[in-house]
Order: C-alpha cells, then structure tokens, then sequence
C-alpha cells in the first residue's frame, strides 16, 4: 500500500509503469507460486488477471493496451501453432485432421442446438449461434505442450488441424447467422464470402512464403527478421477479416505459409518462442482473465443455469469429438487427453461469437427493451463457461503431455546403445560461420544438447603472433554466440599445432568426434580446394562422417535438396549415418529431398524411410559419367547434396574425381553439401563394430542397431 500511496491515489492504477510492472510481477510469480500448488502456469495467470481486474480488486482495466498485447497473444498462439507444426506429419495426417474437425463441429453444433431449443427455449437461430460458439475452441493449453517438447506428435498434428477446420466452419456459421438476423444472406452475400475466402487461402499460402524467402535470403539481421515475421503475421490476420473470417485463422496459415523457413532450431524461431512465451501470450491469458465476474454466480438462477448448460454441453461435446477420434484411429489414451485437451478451452472465437450475439437487437418488448439474438444470461453464462472450460483443458493437457514426455524421455533412457554424436566445426579462413553451425544444429539428433564443437588451429610454423591469438578467439567466441541464441552450448577448443590437418585430426581423436563440418566459401575456388593437401589428410586422418558446405544461400530458404547417391552406397560402413543426417535435415527445415539412386540403393534408402518418414521423393540415377543431367531438374531456390565414397570402397565411382570441376563450373548459385561416410573401423572397444553391421542388409542393420539409430532418428 506505500508504493501505490507514492505513485495512485486511487484505483484502478493509471501510471503505465506502475501498471506495466504490476503484469510483470504477476507473469513472473504467478507460474512459480501455482506450480507449487500443481496447477498449471496458463491457469495461474487467468486466475492472477481475474484478481487484479476490474472484477476483481480492480487494479488495473481492461484497457486498449491489455486488449491490444491480449490480441498479439493470441494471433502468437495461432501462429505458433501452425509454425511449429511437422508439415509432412500435416499432410500425412490430413485425413485424420478433417476427420476430427468435422467430429469436433458436428457433434457440438447438434448438442448445442438440441441444449439451446429443449433445455434453455431459445428461438432456432440462437441456438445455432450458441451451438457454433461450442464448435469453436482456442488452442489455450498449447504453450504447455511446446513447454513439454511434445509439439510434433499425431496428437497435436491432428489437434491443430482440425482446430483450422472446426474454427473456420464455426465462425462462418456466425457470419451466416448475422446475416440472416440482418437480412443480408443472398446470392451476392455467398459469391462475396467464397470468393474472399478463396482469394484470402491463395494469397497467405501461395505469396506469403514467396515474400519471406525472398526477405530472409537478402536481410540477416536479427531484429529485421523477427519484426518481418510479426508484420506477415498480423497481415495475414488482416487479410482474415477483410475475408470475412476471424483474424485467428489468418495467423495459424501465416505460421503454415512460413514453416518451411523458420527451422525448429533456427536463432528465428527461438527469437519467436522466447518473446511469445515472456510477453504476448502472458498478456493474453492475463486478458482472459480480467472478463471473469464472480458476481454473474450470483445475478440469479437463470445465469447460473445457462451457464450450467452451455459448460456441460461443451465440455461434453468436446470429449465425445476426441473419444471418436481415439477410437477411429487406435489412439492411446494420453493422445485422446492431449486432443481433448486442445479442443474443449472456449475463449477467442466463443467471445467474438457471443459479443457479435450480443450487440445484434432482432427486436424490442413493450417497454422500449432491446430484445438481443443472445441475451445477458447467455454473455454471463459464457464468462463462466471460458473459467471452467479453460481449467479442464490446462489440466488435461498438462497431464497427457507430461504422460507422453516422460514415455519419450524413458525411451531415451532405456537406449543402451553407445554411439554417441559430437559434431566438430574447425573454422579456417573464409567460412560463413553462422551457416556452419546452423547447418550442425538443423542434422543432429535431438538428445544432443552439449555434443558440438568449435575448433581454430593455429600453425606453430609460421610463428604466433598476439594477434592472431586473439582473432582466433574472438572468431570462437561469436560462434558460441550463434548457437547460444538457439540455447545450445558450444564446446570451444583453441589450439596450436604443427598445422591444421594434425590439429583437426588430434581433437577428432582425443574427443571422440564422430562428425566434422568444414566450409568452403563462395570466395574459394571449389577445384583448388580439393587439390589441396589438406582435406585428403583430413579424410586419411579421421573417421569420422565428413561434410562439406558450401552454403550459397541459408539453409532454411532452399526448398528442395537433391540427393546423389552412388551405387553400392548402402554396403558402406557409414551409410546409416549420413543418412540420419539427411532425415533431420529434412525434418526439421520442412524441406523436401529427392534421392538419385539405382533400384536397389533407392529400395532399401525407401524401407527405412517407411519406418522414419519424411516427405522425399526417388529418380532413378545410375550413370555418374552423366552427372550433369542433374542440372537439368536444379533450380534457383535447390540444394545439392552429393554422397562421395573414397578409393577401393564400395560405393567409389571414378568420375567422383571430377565433381570438384563440375561445381565450379556448372553449380556455382546453388548450396552445395558433400558427404564423405564414415570409413574407418572404431577403436573403442565399447562402440559399434560398423564393419560387421556393413555386411548385413540395411534393413536387419536397422533392427540389429535400432536403438543406436533411434537416437538419430528422434523428431523434433
């Protein structure tokens, strides 16, 4: 009461700092208080807005400022959801997607209407709109599955995308209803509606990613990019009500339209999470919060009953949509939580509906009083509705996500197998350095957090300056700057030797490295580079999985890679590596691949795909002497990615010696990445006999060392 007699003299408060501080302090301690109490950190902070709003010890008000920030949270949540979602996963599951949306529409609008005619005597047309505002669900519980790790799962997959289809139907259904109250449904009004909404669809999925590429391949600067990200999602909730639709639905296709271009372990997406998670979903759910009137409980029994029925109907009508959903598709039990979950909080689309309802006069009694499509009874009952709908679903939600964490973390675990990843990035002269270690953070497995390493070698011969010493560490501490923006710890090492092919190759030893990155610029010639002593001595000298990238633009706007595969390519020691590496490139950037393979090498590349899927695509390609035919099929926005093999190997093929020529000639506007498998038998006793697991067929390689691969194979 001393710092509010200081700076108020009355409530609510009026000082923005004072204000803005007060939400601080609620999003800092809420979470950390209730979490205590096991309470979920998304109910501790609409219960901390209901305190201190204006129906509460009014503190602060509802004003524009908490609406607009409340806004942002939610076109966050939307957008995240379609960001963060596996797009082959999507397609995959599609079907299921429609599937359950329809379930998730039908069943409440039938319920809802049959509540609102025989329980609650509504006229037919506000039944229809109560019915629609219980189809419709806000994704309120997802910032707890993105906490949990869990995004990526068929459960959520399915979840978000019937929310796009249950949302969208429920909030035409509202369209529709007031048109009809207004009596503007006609011809003109359907013609209108299809064509908005089919030019609004083509313009956000079909131009927005065509923009973004474009704006993220030329502006790498970190602020441009987020505030780039921010401006497409607001401009695809603008293009949604300018459609006639909910600004929500424009940002959860934003965030589809750009999710192929914002990596899953980009610094950009991180950037997105962190200030979604501190600042505008907090403020959101603060919002939510501040409608909540614990007087409605006592305005009398017809507040209470409607409430009553629209909160059992709802939550009712939501589980039966997520139990056929389980029984439709053999779902577990924690998955159906999961959907159940996401789909039963009523808050962004059931408020537009019941505000809309609300403000619609269809008529007045004999004294003068307006007579509304949806009464006071029905916007106090939704209030209540929003509180317990939005409870069930945290706790549900937090329970099937921890259930679904905890069995993946056991798996984990439980995997014995000792092959453990750790990726070296000796940093030379001319490398583009964030691409370097974006490319490392994008193919490695997910359960390595602390595996990466940056590495300057310094030459003895040629004496050591004082300057040179400290641009080397200078060059190693930026680069633990980049990985610390996407929370990954980058293990620094400086060293001086007798040059760097010793210097590589003795960290590559003494740290037990299986993976080394090295870079080559677009300054560099490609053909010198290979004439050069120095990789044939890093390959003679180490055995562990070479790349090579020569990254012409980021990795995150190439659309297709291109895979060249040699023949005989699945009998090398180290195929099943690369290939893990070439599946979280593709699972995490949404890119798609395309491998150029002979049948058999394309049959077994195919099996262990059907197991771990991505979306990828088989050309068939036999004859290297007839490598540039690849030309053909390259565009602008490709990469190309070419699997080597060394001499006397299985899988070498002698016009492999002039790929180098081919680059530098024929290939120079597009990313290049070279992979030389691992070739060497390990000394670790402990590890993996490789050479005995090459001369198994791929397939029984994967079942005989399944958990060594899953590993590798782990989505994000």
């Amino acid at each position: 009461m001393l710092i509010l007699s200081i700076f108020e003299t009355t409530l609510p408060l009026t000082n923005p700092v004072l204000k803005f501080l007060v939400i601080l302090i609620i999003i800092l301690s809420a979470p950390i208080l209730l979490n205590k109490l096991k309470i979920p950190h998304i109910l501790g902070l609409i219960i901390a807005g209901a305190v201190v709003g204006p129906n509460g010890f009014n503190l602060i008000l509802r004003d524009g400022g908490i609406i607009l920030s409340g806004t942002a949270g939610l076109l966050y949540i939307m957008f995240l959801a379609g960001l963060e979602i596996n797009i082959s996963d999507f397609k995959k599951n599609s079907s299921k997607s429609i599937l359950f949306g329809l379930y998730t529409f039908t069943v409440p609008m039938v319920l809802g209407i049959l509540a609102g005619l025989f329980l609650l005597d509504f006229s037919v047309m506000t039944s229809v709109l109560l019915a629609s505002m219980f189809a419709s669900h806000t994704l309120i519980s997802y910032p707890i599955l993105s906490r949990l790790g869990v995004t990526k799962i068929r459960a959520v997959t399915i979840a978000v995308g019937g929310t796009l289809i249950t949302d969208t139907l429920a909030l035409l259904v509202l369209a529709i209803v007031v048109g009809m109250a207004t009596g503007e449904v006609n011809p003109a009004f359907w013609t209108k509606l299809t064509l908005s909404l089919t030019g609004f669809a083509l313009v956000v999925m079909l131009v927005f990613p065509i923009i973004g590429r474009w704006f993220l391949k030329r502006f790498s600067d970190n602020v441009s990019q987020y505030i780039f990200v921010l401006v497409m999602v607001f401009l695809g909730a603008v293009l949604a009500e300018a459609a006639g639709v909910e600004a929500i639905i424009g940002a959860f296709l934003a965030g589809l339209a750009l999710n192929r271009l914002i990596p899953s372990t980009s610094p950009l997406m991180n950037r997105i999470d962190f200030v979604g998670n501190a600042v505008f979903i907090p403020f959101f759910l603060i919002g939510v919060g501040m409608l909540l009137d614990y007087r409605v409980f006592f305005q009398g029994f017809e507040t209470l009953k409607v409430a009553a029925v629209m909160t059992v109907v709802a939550t009712v009508s939501k589980f039966i949509a997520a139990w056929l959903t389980q029984k439709s598709f053999r779902l577990t039990v924690d998955e159906r939580s999961i959907i159940f979950g996401l789909s039963n909080a009523q808050a962004a689309a059931t408020l537009a509906a019941v505000l809309v309802g609300y403000n619609i006069v269809t008529g007045y009694t004999e004294s003068g009083e307006p007579i509304r499509l949806l009464n006071e009874s029905i916007l106090n009952g939704t209030i209540i509705m929003i509180l317990i709908t939005c409870t069930i679903a945290t706790f549900v939600t937090q329970k099937g996500g921890e259930n679904i964490s905890i069995e993946q973390d056991s798996e984990i675990e439980n995997d014995t197998a000792p092959h453990q990843e750790k990726i070296l990035i000796p940093l030379l002269k001319n490398e583009n350095i964030d691409e370097l270690i974006h490319l490392s953070t994008i193919i490695k497995s997910k359960e390595n957090t602390k595996g990466l390493y940056a590495l300057k070698v310094l030459s003895e011969e040629n004496g050591l300056e004082s300057v040179d010493v400290l641009d080397a560490k200078k060059i190693l501490e930026n680069a633990a700057k980049t990985t610390a923006s996407v929370d990954i710890e980058l293990q620094k090492i400086f060293r001086v030797d007798i040059g760097s092919v010793t210097g590589i190759s003795n960290v590559v030893k003494e740290q037990g490295i299986s993976d080394i990155i090295l870079g080559l610029s677009s300054e560099d010639g490609i053909v010198e580079y290979f004439n050069d002593e120095f990789l044939d001595g890093i390959l003679g000298r180490t055995n562990a999985t070479t790349l090579i990238y020569k990254p012409s633009q980021p990795i995150s706007t190439i659309k297709r890679h291109l895979i060249l595969v040699p023949r005989n390519a699945e009998r090398e020691i180290g195929f099943a590596l690369w290939l893990a590496k070439i599946w979280n490139l593709s699972r995490n950037t949404g890119a798609r691949v395309v491998f150029y393979a002979n049948p058999t090498s394309t049959k077994t590349i195919q099996k262990i795909l059907r197991r771990y899927p991505i979306e990828a695509t088989f050309k068939p390609f036999e004859n290297w002497y007839d490598f540039l035919i690849i030309s053909r099929d390259l565009k602008p926005d490709d990469g190309l990615i070419i699997v080597m093999s060394r001499e006397k190997k299985p899988s070498f093929h002698k016009n492999m010696l002039r790929i180098p020529n081919y680059l530098s000639n024929y290939f120079q506007s597009n990313s290049v990445i070279l992979i030389y498998p691992v070739q060497i038998r390990y000394k670790d006793p402990n590890t993996i006999d490789l050479n005995n697991a090459s001369l198994l067929e791929t397939m029984e390689m994967f079942d005989e060392f399944g958990k060594t691969f899953s590993k590798l194979f782990k989505g994000r």
